[in-house]
């Protein structure tokens, strides 16, 4: 069964995001397939731009959805 997990980085610097959706990567489990990061654009594009930046081995694709405050990572077959 897979599922999918929300990742709210508002409020966070740019580094501490990085460092907050690298670790939910290593550490996420066999049976997550989407990763949606809420980022917001409200307060400016910082975070927005990293996470569409943002590159990992277990990322296979980014959807850029009609709400431009997320970005949905689909996570590869394990």
């Amino acid at each position: 069964m897979s599922y999918f997990l929300d990742l709210d980085i508002h409020n966070h610097t740019v580094e501490s995001a990085r460092k907050l959706i690298t670790n939910t990567l290593k550490n996420l489990s066999p049976d997550v397939r989407e990763l949606k990061i809420i980022h917001g654009y409200h307060q400016g594009t910082a975070l927005r731009d990293m996470v569409r930046k943002f590159s990992h081995s277990k990322i296979e694709r980014k959807i850029l959805g009609l709400n431009q405050g997320t970005t949905t990572f689909i996570i590869k077959k394990s």
